[in-house]
């Protein structure tokens, strides 16, 4: 094993809890209004409970929010930077968007900012925010969004001209810890106009306000000379702030402006939006002369000249005595933490690549990391309502999330994108931990743990989903996710870690059940299931059927057989040490078998998700007099089948005999089960078995259609819906209503799910992810002998391995600057194809345009596209970038 870098031995310290460097981190949320935990309507409107125009004047209950901040693990004392530009109405506190009704395409940040680096400790992180040096067109964002329909693109900041004449300012955060508790903090600003601007830079450091609610201690901030800021807290202790000479500083409170919100009387002098009310409106009774409160900042007025840049440096630590705190040290920890993250990443991914792969998997991972948020939500206590705040309506005890009391989240939590989905989602968390565990595998592992907790999990076995309805039914892909995180971590530490695989199998046996309970609605092994994450790829919306009775989902099936196929793989991991797992291993093969062969029944009588005549698999419409229709639209519901696979070697076999026994006896005994399936009879490459869904025959069949470009592969992946619907909807008509599903290769013209969500078209990487390691499963079992055309009808034949990898490059090429320089991600967006200060910096977008390849949705959902990551370190490894 290579020795280990600093990076790693300040994690192998935290697990060892000789300290711990995580206590301090990015975890300030980018939005905390508009999100269900600060929502305490009757009628349950999130967005217009808690505004944007509230957010600078109105104390959070929750959470905090702010640009490039951080804040401790629970969030009682913040540090983020403010702008002003001498132009805006208010100060650039927090990041600006549409709200899910505001915008064409549901909620979306009208804001650039980049996730530059960072380090699974945040040791060292790097922050880019562009800020318009005009006033910044809040009104116009909202009128031409509000004017334009789903047919229209979404209206942007750069199309506003704010950004004309590169009239802006680049303004760069960055952090190295020289300690767990010695946080520095420099602020770099860099006028790209072409003539002198001011700017307005405040360093804010506040606390969650946790007295509004509960009548707790009340913490402070108070000034220490020279120049440094106390912070007391009662269960924090004393922090110290450092700042350098030359800004004003400015004190207030962290409550709510009642007077401004709510039309009554302010209860105190000092309010949230009084340094706000202090810098832009000049009013000089809004800020403490006494220099104290619980929020303050330091207000810089930065002249910079043309082209030219200005530095500020500030040092958050535990103690007050640190001798010339801001100087020649502090530009030496700095210098030392970017070289140690440089040695990380470069062991973190030690296979030959170039300096662009290795840039887009690095900016992945700074991307996973920034979005790691502190999540606080009681359920029982956001229904009931605070001791010191009115009480909420009595109709909230029977609305959202209320049969989650159990629900208690105080954590920090990987988000799928801390601005437009502030609030973690089961199925995308798991997606998170893969490319995690490259680089922090106890904290994937936690992730995964965390969720299955009694705190979170439902004493029914339900896995909460997301927010907005904790009882919405996701993806199960968390045993998936814990088998390939054990396995990650496995091969790059050899730690088998099995008491963690031991603890998540045990709970999602629960998980398992709630799920063969519930969502088998006839027991005949074909689910339901409703949402499952796809929000709109069907007809109509699948947890709301118009014409009554069920969906029989051969997605929901999929699901399901791949859950019982990973459960089973667990088994006969953990099974060696334990022969009890043997007989779990058997139980779950039995009911694998179940699953399988209900998905091929064939016949009149049957309910036929697998249609021999095309070749796919479909959703059946079964109505609640017993007739039934096959929805026969050829979307990635159809390809799910597939990710139900599973090699088994044989000399894994022959160690376990009980279960060997077990699935030699169902072979030569259940023929009605084994027969339309691949059950491990037949031997592949190496003597491995293989169980899947689909055999040999339906295998070539299905790709036929993924590996045709006129249906579902894209030059960027494979699609979510063929494209053979471009032009030519799939309809279906019911009671005079006819319902249809177009081929869209961008956003969503429907307003299913918010509008901001598209599975008609685009590419997504987490189905694209599990697709490339279901075919190398295959490839694993057929060999090199087994090929495929591709692309259709191109005379080419590849192995399924070559067809992995080079899907894998198609997706990775999102990314890459083709021949001309340009990125397929940015699409027509010439600032980011041609401006230099522009076009080396990338988002990681929520999907991708199914024909060009251009982002979509939100544009920091670093969670499933850093998947992007994992691709290129396997490309790199098995040489697949040569």
């Amino acid at each position: 094993m290579p020795e280990l870098t600093a990076e790693e031995q300040r994690l192998q310290d935290d697990r060892a809890q000789k300290t711990v460097w995580y206590h301090w981190g990015p975890y300030l949320s980018g939005r905390q209004w508009g999100s269900v935990r600060e929502d305490y309507s009757p009628d349950g409107d999130a967005w217009e409970s808690f505004t944007f125009e509230h957010a600078r004047m109105r104390a959070y209950r929750w959470g905090e929010d702010g640009i490039a901040g951080i804040c401790d693990y629970n969030q009682l004392l913040c540090l983020a930077p403010a702008f002003w530009n001498g132009a805006d109405p208010f100060l650039k506190e927090r990041l600006y968007g549409l709200s899910g009704k505001q915008g064409n395409h549901g909620e979306d940040v009208k804001e650039y900012y980049f996730y530059l680096d960072n380090t699974p400790t945040h040791s060292y992180m790097k922050h880019l925010y562009k800020y318009p040096q005009k006033a910044f067109p809040y009104q116009g964002l909202l009128d031409e969004n509000a004017r334009r329909n789903r047919q229209a693109p979404e209206y942007e900041l750069l199309d506003t001209g704010a950004f004309d004449d590169d009239r802006y300012f680049d303004i760069t955060t960055e952090y190295a810890k020289n300690a767990p508790e010695d946080f520095l903090m420099r602020i770099t600003a860099v006028n790209r106009g072409g003539q002198e601007a001011v700017l307005h830079l405040l360093p804010t450091l506040w606390f969650r306000n946790t007295w509004s609610w509960d009548n707790s201690p009340k913490p402070s901030l108070s000034v220490m000379p020279p120049n440094i800021i106390k912070a007391s807290h009662p269960q924090l202790g004393d922090y110290f702030l450092y700042v350098q000479d030359g800004g004003e500083l400015l004190f207030t409170d962290n409550d709510t402006d009642t007077q401004k919100v709510f039309g009554v009387p302010n209860a105190g002098s000092y309010v949230k939006d009084g340094i706000n009310e202090y810098v832009v409106s000049g009013r000089k009774d809004t800020v403490n002369p006494a220099q104290t409160g619980t929020k303050m900042s330091v207000h810089y007025i930065l002249k910079i000249p043309a082209g030219e840049t200005r530095s500020i440096r500030l040092r958050l630590a535990d103690t007050g005595t640190i001798k010339e705190a801001l100087g020649k040290a502090f530009d030496e920890v700095f210098g030392l933490r970017q070289k140690e993250a440089d040695e990380f990443y470069r062991q973190a991914c030690p296979f030959g690549l170039s300096d662009n792969l290795r840039d887009i998997q690095r900016r992945a991972f700074a991307s996973l990391l920034w979005n790691k948020q502190f999540y606080h939500y009681v359920v029982e206590e956001w229904l009931d309502g605070d001791p010191a705040q009115p009480k909420p309506p009595e109709s909230r005890k029977y609305g959202r999330n209320s049969g989650w009391q159990h629900l208690y989240s105080r954590d920090v939590i990987a988000m799928p994108d801390n601005w437009e989905y502030p609030w973690f989602a089961s199925w995308d968390l798991a997606f998170h931990t893969i490319p995690l565990s490259m680089i922090d595998g106890e904290f994937a592992k936690r992730q995964l743990l965390k969720l299955t907790r009694e705190w979170y999990m439902h004493p029914n076995g339900q896995l909460p989903a997301y927010e907005w309805n904790f009882g919405d039914v996701n993806p199960p892909v968390q045993a998936w996710a814990a088998l390939r995180v054990y396995r990650i971590i496995k091969r790059r530490h050899g730690v088998a870690d099995k008491l963690f695989l031991e603890r998540v199998f045990q709970k999602l046996l629960m998980n398992f059940t709630w799920w063969i309970n519930r969502e088998d609605a006839e027991g005949n092994n074909i689910f339901q299931g409703g949402f499952l994450g796809f929000d709109n790829i069907g007809v109509f919306n699948r947890s709301a059927l118009p014409t009554g009775g069920h969906m029989e989902q051969a997605d929901s099936t999929s699901w399901m057989a791949m859950y019982c196929l990973n459960m089973l793989a667990i088994a006969l991991e953990l099974a060696p040490g334990d022969p009890s797992y043997e007989d779990i291993a058997s139980k779950f093969y039995v009911h694998f078998l179940y699953i399988a062969a209900a998905m091929n029944r064939i016949g009149p009588d049957q309910i036929n998700l697998w249609d021999e005549t095309d070749g796919f698999y479909y959703d059946v419409l079964r109505l609640p007099d017993g007739r039934h229709f096959s929805l026969k639209v050829r979307s990635m519901v159809g390809i799910l089948p597939l990710f139900a696979v599973e090699t088994i070697d044989s000399q894994a076999l022959d160690a376990l005999p009980n279960f060997k026994e077990r699935v030699e006896w169902f072979m030569r005994n259940r023929l009605d089960l084994t027969s339309n399936v691949s059950c491990m009879e037949m031997r592949g490459q190496a003597g491995r078995r293989l169980l899947s869904i689909v055999n040999r025959d339906k295998l070539k069949r299905i790709l036929q259609r993924v590996l045709d470009e006129a249906e579902f592969l894209s030059p960027y992946g494979v699609r979510s819906l063929s494209r053979v619907y471009d032009g030519k909807p799939y309809t279906f008509s019911w009671n005079g209503q006819t319902y249809s599903v177009d081929y869209e290769p961008a956003e969503s013209t429907s307003g299913l799910f918010g509008g901001n969500s598209n599975w008609r078209g685009p590419v997504w990487f987490p189905v694209n992810y599990l697709l490339i390691e279901s075919l190398q499963k295959f490839h694993y079992y057929f060999g090199d002998d087994f090929k495929v055309e591709f692309p259709a009808r191109s005379g080419k034949f590849l192995n399924l391995w070559e067809v992995a990898s080079d899907l894998s490059r198609r997706l990775v090429n999102i990314f890459v600057p083709d021949a001309q320089g340009r990125r397929p991600m940015y699409g027509s967006v010439e600032k980011f194809q041609k401006d230099p200060y522009w076009k080396d910096h990338l988002l990681f977008f929520e999907y991708f345009n199914g024909n060009n390849g251009a982002g979509l949705g939100a544009s920091h959902q670093a969670g499933w596209t850093a998947l992007v990551a994992k691709l290129i370190q396997q490309q790199a490894e098995y040489k697949g970038f040569e």
